[in-house]
Protein backbone atom coordinates (compact mmCIF):
# COMPACT_ATOMS: atom_id res chain seq x y z
CA UNK A 1 0.00 0.00 0.00
CA UNK A 2 1.35 3.69 -1.06
CA UNK A 3 2.13 5.32 2.18
CA UNK A 4 -0.28 8.47 2.92
CA UNK A 5 0.52 11.53 4.50
CA UNK A 6 -1.17 14.30 6.17
CA UNK A 7 -1.74 16.00 2.98
CA UNK A 8 -2.79 13.50 0.78
CA UNK A 9 -6.63 13.78 -0.27
CA UNK A 10 -8.01 10.03 -0.18
CA UNK A 11 -11.03 8.47 -1.41
CA UNK A 12 -12.89 6.30 1.20
CA UNK A 13 -11.69 4.96 4.35
CA UNK A 14 -7.54 5.29 5.60
CA UNK A 15 -7.66 2.27 8.16
CA UNK A 16 -4.47 3.46 9.95
CA UNK A 17 -4.58 7.18 10.94
CA UNK A 18 -5.06 9.01 13.86
CA UNK A 19 -6.25 13.06 14.83
CA UNK A 20 -4.39 15.64 16.50
CA UNK A 21 -6.26 18.56 18.18
CA UNK A 22 -5.33 21.73 20.31
CA UNK A 23 -7.94 23.44 22.58
CA UNK A 24 -8.74 24.70 25.59
CA UNK A 25 -10.60 23.92 28.53
CA UNK A 26 -13.72 25.82 29.66
CA UNK A 27 -13.25 28.13 32.45
CA UNK A 28 -13.98 26.46 35.68
CA UNK A 29 -12.73 28.07 39.38
CA UNK A 30 -11.01 31.11 37.39
CA UNK A 31 -9.14 29.17 34.82
CA UNK A 32 -8.99 27.43 31.96
CA UNK A 33 -6.02 24.38 30.93
CA UNK A 34 -4.61 23.30 27.42
CA UNK A 35 -5.59 20.42 25.96
CA UNK A 36 -3.28 18.98 23.49
CA UNK A 37 -4.48 15.26 21.90
CA UNK A 38 -3.26 12.48 19.42
CA UNK A 39 -6.46 9.56 18.81
CA UNK A 40 -5.89 6.13 18.70
CA UNK A 41 -6.35 4.77 15.22
CA UNK A 42 -9.67 4.41 14.12
CA UNK A 43 -12.45 1.94 15.27
CA UNK A 44 -14.62 0.96 12.21
CA UNK A 45 -18.51 0.95 13.35
CA UNK A 46 -21.45 -0.57 11.92
CA UNK A 47 -22.50 1.91 9.36
CA UNK A 48 -19.32 2.25 7.67
CA UNK A 49 -17.62 4.95 9.97
CA UNK A 50 -15.87 5.37 12.44
CA UNK A 51 -14.50 6.99 15.65
CA UNK A 52 -11.65 7.47 17.39
CA UNK A 53 -10.80 6.93 21.60
CA UNK A 54 -8.52 9.14 23.64
CA UNK A 55 -7.31 9.82 26.91
CA UNK A 56 -4.87 12.19 28.83
CA UNK A 57 -4.17 14.82 30.85
CA UNK A 58 -4.64 18.90 29.93
CA UNK A 59 -1.46 20.92 30.69
CA UNK A 60 -0.75 21.50 34.22
CA UNK A 61 -2.34 24.63 35.67
CA UNK A 62 -3.51 26.49 38.68
CA UNK A 63 -1.50 23.61 40.50
CA UNK A 64 -3.46 20.76 39.17
CA UNK A 65 -4.49 19.13 36.51
CA UNK A 66 -7.40 16.63 35.27
CA UNK A 67 -7.42 13.07 33.58
CA UNK A 68 -10.27 12.24 30.38
CA UNK A 69 -10.83 9.32 28.62
CA UNK A 70 -13.34 9.67 25.48
CA UNK A 71 -14.58 8.93 22.06
CA UNK A 72 -14.99 11.11 19.39
CA UNK A 73 -18.62 11.06 17.12
CA UNK A 74 -18.36 9.36 13.49
CA UNK A 75 -16.55 11.01 10.86
CA UNK A 76 -17.08 14.48 9.38
CA UNK A 77 -16.36 14.30 5.72
CA UNK A 78 -15.11 18.18 5.01
CA UNK A 79 -14.21 17.62 1.28
CA UNK A 80 -11.22 17.13 -0.89
CA UNK A 81 -11.14 13.61 0.75
CA UNK A 82 -10.24 14.51 4.51
CA UNK A 83 -12.63 14.58 7.05
CA UNK A 84 -12.43 15.17 11.42
CA UNK A 85 -14.76 14.27 13.96
CA UNK A 86 -16.39 15.95 16.56
CA UNK A 87 -16.10 15.92 20.21
CA UNK A 88 -17.64 16.65 23.49
CA UNK A 89 -15.96 15.33 27.19
CA UNK A 90 -15.27 16.07 30.87
CA UNK A 91 -12.31 15.74 32.36
CA UNK A 92 -12.17 14.35 35.81
CA UNK A 93 -12.87 16.09 38.88
CA UNK A 94 -10.05 17.44 40.48
CA UNK A 95 -9.52 20.25 43.14
CA UNK A 96 -13.21 20.38 43.22
CA UNK A 97 -14.09 20.82 39.82
CA UNK A 98 -14.09 19.73 36.44
CA UNK A 99 -13.42 21.20 33.01
CA UNK A 100 -15.74 20.84 29.83
CA UNK A 101 -14.25 19.55 26.41
CA UNK A 102 -15.58 21.09 22.82
CA UNK A 103 -14.56 20.77 19.29
CA UNK A 104 -12.99 19.74 16.03
CA UNK A 105 -9.93 17.44 15.63
CA UNK A 106 -7.33 18.27 12.90
CA UNK A 107 -8.58 17.06 9.21
CA UNK A 108 -7.08 13.54 8.13
CA UNK A 109 -7.45 11.60 4.86
CA UNK A 110 -10.03 9.92 4.11
CA UNK A 111 -13.57 10.93 3.43
CA UNK A 112 -15.27 8.59 5.56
Amino acid sequence: MKKIGKDDFISGFVPHHNHGSVDYTSVASGHVHQCLDVTSPPIQSEDGSHIHYTEGYVVFEDGHTHHYKAYSGPAIPIGNGMHVHYYDFYTSEDNQHRHHVKGVDHPAPGDR
